[in-house]
């Protein structure tokens, strides 16, 4: 194996537990009832915890 495609691999390791970090604490602010800020179309905006979704965790 290339070093080139274990670093590719690393970043991919990296970039899913990134995603799946930031899954996880939206998911905690809607199950404690908290509002989450996100940047959209060139503004934030506060989204109530009843608005959020709910997480579905992807099957590894």
């Amino acid at each position: 194996m290339t070093e080139e495609k274990k670093l590719s691999e690393l970043h991919q390791k990296i970039d899913r537990g990134v995603k799946k970090a930031i899954a996880e604490a939206i998911e905690k602010h809607r199950k404690l009832g908290q509002s989450i800020s996100i940047w959209q179309d060139g503004k934030v905006v506060t989204i109530p915890a009843e608005q959020i979704p709910p997480w579905v965790p992807e099957s590894e």
